[in-house]
């Protein structure tokens, strides 16, 4: 077992990282790991992390290796954010940390897995410390491609492109790590489009299968735009009510936890000076919900891409398995109702709401007017 195992199909990129923690000559102090959603570009940075600070290169099972994948190593710093952008605060607290001399480590590694989450104003505050770190620090920025960075971080640092990895692979990571069925594993992995994550979620849990399911059928059961209309409410308020189950129990908890640290009682008012500090919490909150509702909207959207790529697929006889075999019938039967540039019409429909979605339009209109395109034409 190393570091690398959980690392599924990027053979390339572990060669580039591996022989950066263990040759002098090929490492650099600023990374930025490329690739698809799913891809595991955080998995990879975390792996790389521990080889940097394993004196084996990445042996998988010192101190270092496993305070490191665990994310309890004192010299390793990870920005995963949850909410719509990465707050410029943040950032300079980054640049203070990356100052510091490591504690116990050979390296202070600082990940960041949102680096396409930073604004503009907030990227340029952290040019700098990238251009110029300290001898002791590696940046490890992440982002789905090169170009969701603004091209001064992107010339300053080495470039490492991951790709999506097989379905297979992903099957075999889930039968090794999780136990998984074999078959359920490869069918989750199919279903996820490779996207380990998401592969795992529907492996390990029938209720997420049960709501991806409901969401492919809304291709077959939308015939007009009152079926779209409808649609596209239902699809909107299950996102929130998931997005609400998400957050409730942890939004509770920090602001029990924050009036403890205050020094106010339950069921205390709030007094007006310490009221400032509890709304900045609420409004953190409150984004944290926002991007929460999209994630699972644009998770949505792909999986009803993938439907009608299995359409497109099936009107142009490709000899390429599908996505959704379990929706075989489903997907013959809108190929039959329908034309490969109607098709190709949805599909621009779907890509283009997840656009707006991205682009802070009200997630009902973008959904609206999705749902609306995807009603039978005559």
């Amino acid at each position: 077992m190393t570091v690398w195992d959980d690392v599924v199909g990027q053979p390339e990129a572990v060669g580039v990282l591996r022989r950066a923690a263990t040759d002098p000559a090929a490492m650099t102090h600023a990374w930025l790991l490329t690739g698809p959603p799913g891809s595991g570009r955080s998995v990879a940075a975390r792996a790389f992390a521990a080889a940097l600070q394993c004196p084996e290169g990445g042996c998988g099972h010192c101190r270092e290796c496993t305070t490191t994948l665990a994310g309890t190593h004192p010299d390793l710093t990870v920005v995963a954010t949850d909410k719509v952008v990465i707050a410029i605060d943040e950032v300079r607290d980054l640049i203070t940390t990356a100052a510091r001399t490591p504690s116990v480590g050979r390296y202070r590694v600082i990940v960041v897995e949102d680096a396409d989450r930073m604004v503009e104003r907030t990227t340029n505050v952290l040019l700098k410390s990238i251009e110029e770190p300290p001898a002791h620090t590696v940046w490890v920025l992440c982002a789905p491609s090169s170009q969701d960075v603004l091209p001064t971080i992107r010339s300053r640092c080495r470039g490492v492109v991951l790709r999506v990895p097989p379905a297979r692979d992903v099957a075999e990571l889930l039968v090794r790590r999780d136990g998984t069925d074999p078959a359920v594993a490869l069918q989750a992995a199919q279903a996820a489009q490779s996207h380990v994550g998401m592969a795992r979620r529907l492996a390990r849990d029938p209720e997420a299968r049960r709501r991806r399911a409901d969401v492919l059928e809304i291709a077959r059961r939308i015939r007009g735009v009152p079926d779209a209309v409808l649609a596209a409410a239902d699809l909107v308020e299950v996102a929130k009510a998931e997005a609400t189950a998400a957050t409730t129990e942890r939004d509770a908890a920090e602001r029990a936890e924050l009036l403890r640290a205050l020094g106010v009682a339950e069921g205390e008012t709030v007094p007006p000076k310490l009221r400032s500090q509890v709304k900045q919490l609420e409004d953190d909150q409150k984004r944290r919900a926002t991007r929460s509702q999209r994630d699972v909207l644009d998770r949505a959207m792909v999986d009803l891409l993938s439907l009608y790529r299995d359409v497109l697929v099936v009107q142009l006889g490709a000899d390429v398995d599908l996505v959704n075999a379990e929706q075989a019938a489903t997907v013959r039967g809108l190929a039959r109702d329908s034309t490969p540039e109607q098709t190709v019409r949805r599909m621009d429909a779907i890509g283009q709401a997840r656009e707006r979605l991205a682009g802070n339009v009200a997630p009902l209109l973008a959904v609206e007017a999705m749902t609306v395109a995807l009603r039978p034409q005559g």
